[in-house]
């Protein structure tokens, strides 16, 4: 089954008319040599061949090995405006395609062949203190629990929308965007939204760092709402003379059409010698196990086990007890992380999970990097094993 999905420039009329009038605001005609701004741009290329297997002692196992390939180009600055443009390119290499949804009766990889127009934005910065993003874009904010691009897919998810980002008050950055629609890692996750995110961070103190936000989501077809306002707090300080102790500490609340759940984070560790042990604990509540706290726009992978059993929450809410070890040997980046899952809502332990990571930088433009996932299933979903072997150049 071909999955291929060619996308174009955001054409929303939304979109459409905030283009034009963005473009005849900024730039009078008389303005600099666009001609210089134009070609005295950067390019990007952005190349990620990777293996992935998974055994999920259900399905056929499944083997699949992609190469992404993105390239990009950005334009010079012209009185404050720019643009960015970036195509990216999934492809099967070497035949090995044995997985969904290219293939039915397989373990799912969520990597399927896209051709697509992955990027395509103005930007401004003629206002002081103010950058201005208006078209389909990249963003991240804070850890990306809540909103984020879903990098580890090789097909990203990005927004078409209208952000910006401003510094006028001291220690404080506020970041706004309003999305029209969301661009998913498949065609079954993109949608047609209407979307107010407000962030807004504090880094006047010297030991941690303060966000608050509110995500105000809604889905055009459905009408379907979830609201979530919270507040974070991430810091470090001195332990001894070589040594830093860590905290994160962050609390939200959710409200839907019919539901209302919280969400709670707490992490501390130690990082000493190039070593980092944390311990933390993450709760996604539950309404009396009617509903389980979601964040639809998060880079779901990073959280809850590289093997994505908890893509979307339990009814019954999820607890998951981490801990994490970070460190260096010869060069390479090794990260282990055990995790302990049961139900915010009974009693259900739903099972466990060992993560493990290798990687590797050569230069200032190669990578590689081998990464293994095993979720071993007491009460939610199956057996689970992946493993992922990948190269990468980024200029």
């Amino acid at each position: 089954m071909n999955m291929t999905r060619i996308s174009r420039a955001p054409t929303t009329p939304w979109l459409t008319g905030c283009l034009l009038a963005f473009g005849g605001l900024a730039v009078p005609a008389h303005a600099g040599n666009l001609t210089e701004a134009l070609a005295g741009g950067t390019p990007s290329l952005d190349m990620r061949l990777r293996y992935e297997g998974v055994d999920d002692s259900i399905n056929k196992k499944a083997k699949a090995a992609t190469l992404r390939t993105r390239l990009g180009y950005a334009t010079g600055d012209y009185h404050g405006l720019s643009a960015y443009g970036e195509f990216e390119d999934v492809r099967i290499v070497a035949g090995m395609d044995d997985y969904a949804p290219v293939k039915s009766g397989y373990a799912t990889v969520a990597d399927p062949e896209v051709t697509q127009l992955n990027q395509a934005f103005l930007s401004y910065t003629g206002l002081q203190d103010t950058g201005i993003k208006l078209g389909r874009q990249r963003l991240i904010l804070d850890n990306a629990r809540f909103v984020g691009n879903v990098g580890w897919r090789q097909n990203e998810q990005t927004f078409d929308a209208v952000s910006l980002r401003n510094t006028s008050l001291t220690d404080i950055t506020l970041t706004y965007a309003f999305l029209d629609k969301v661009n998913g890692i498949l065609t079954k996750f993109d949608a047609d939204v209407s979307d107010h995110l407000i962030n807004v961070k504090y880094t006047g103190l010297k030991a941690v760092k303060l966000t608050a936000y509110g995500y105000l989501l809604k889905d055009d077809d459905s009408s379907a709402k979830n609201d979530s306002y919270g507040l974070r707090a991430k810091g470090k300080s001195a332990l001894g003379d070589t040594g830093k102790l860590l905290y994160t500490a962050e609390f939200a609340t959710q409200s839907t059409d019919n539901n209302d759940a919280n969400y709670g984070f707490l992490e501390a560790g130690i990082a000493m010698q190039g070593i980092t042990v944390k311990l933390g604990y993450e709760v996604l509540g539950s309404d009396g196990g009617a509903y389980g706290f979601q964040t639809p726009l998060a880079t779901k992978h990073a959280f809850n086990g590289w093997a994505d059993m908890f893509l979307k929450t339990p009814d019954n809410g999820l607890q998951d007890l981490m801990l994490t070890l970070t460190g260096k040997l010869g060069g390479v980046k090794l990260l282990a992380v055990y995790h302990d899952f049961s139900a915010d809502e009974g009693s259900d332990d739903y099972g466990s999970e060992l993560d493990l990571l290798a990687a590797k930088k050569f230069g200032k433009h190669y990578q590689l990097g081998l990464k293994y996932a095993s979720y071993q299933a007491d009460t939610w979903k199956s057996d689970t094993d992946k493993i992922w072997l990948w190269g990468q150049l980024k200029i």
